[in-house]
C-alpha cells in the first residue's frame, strides 16, 4: 500500500511545471490559509444565514459540531503523530515542491482534516453549500499531494478523521439535547445567534 501511495505521489508531483497556471492554482490551494478562511466564512454564513428559526437552529448545531470536530481532530493527530511520525514526501523523494517544507509529521494531513470536518460541518447544514465545501476540502487535499508536502495516504486519512470526528461530534450533541438548543437560545438573548 505504501509503494502505490508513493507512486501516485511522484506520478501527481511529477507533472509540477508543465502548467504553469495550474502550478499557481495549487500554490493558492495548498496554503495553510485559503481553505480555512473559505470554510470558516460558509461555517459564519450558516451561523446567521437562515431566516426560518428551525433551519437556523439546525445549521448553527452543525457550525457547533464542526468546531468541536477541530479539536476533537486535533487530539487524535497529536496521538498518531507520537505513535507514528511519518517523514513528509520531500524527506524521501525527489520532488518539485510548491510550497515551504513543512516540520511536523506527514500522517495524517492536518489541513485536510481540517478542511474535511468544516466541510462535513457544513454539509450537515446545508447540503448545496457542503457540496461546495466538499469540493474546496478535495482540491486543497489534492493540491497538498501535487505541491509535494503529503503522501495520498495522508490527506485521505485525514478526511476520513476529519468528516468521522464531526459525524460524531454531532452525534455527542444529540445525545446531550436539549442542553445544545437550551445553549442556543441563550446566545440568541446575547444577539450572537
Amino acid at each position: 500500500m505504501l509503494i502505490a501511495d508513493a507512486r501516485l505521489l511522484l506520478w501527481l508531483n511529477g507533472s509540477v511545471g508543465r502548467w504553469a497556471a495550474l502550478d499557481n492554482v495549487v500554490r493558492l490551494l495548498a496554503t495553510d490559509y485559503f481553505a480555512p478562511v473559505a470554510l470558516s466564512l460558509l461555517l459564519f454564513g450558516l451561523w446567521f444565514g437562515s431566516r426560518s428559526q428551525a433551519q437556523r437552529e439546525r445549521q448553527q448545531k452543525s457550525v457547533v459540531a464542526a468546531v468541536a470536530s477541530l479539536g476533537l481532530a486535533s487530539l487524535v493527530i497529536l496521538l498518531l503523530n507520537h505513535a507514528w511520525a511519518r517523514p513528509r514526501p520531500f524527506a524521501d523523494h525527489d520532488l518539485v515542491l510548491l510550497f515551504y517544507r513543512p516540520t511536523d509529521p506527514s500522517f495524517p494531513s492536518n489541513l485536510a482534516t481540517m478542511a474535511f470536518a468544516m466541510a462535513a460541518g457544513v454539509g450537515l447544514g446545508h447540503r448545496r453549500l457542503g457540496i461546495f465545501a466538499y469540493i474546496v476540502a478535495t482540491a486543497t487535499a489534492l493540491s497538498r499531494v501535487w505541491a509535494g508536502v503529503h503522501y495520498p495516504l495522508d490527506v485521505v486519512a485525514g478526511a476520513a478523521l476529519g468528516v468521522a470526528s464531526t459525524f460524531l461530534c454531532r452525534g455527542v450533541l444529540r445525545m446531550i439535547e436539549p442542553w445544545p438548543s437550551r445553549a442556543l437560545r441563550l446566545v440568541r438573548k446575547v444577539y450572537l445567534a
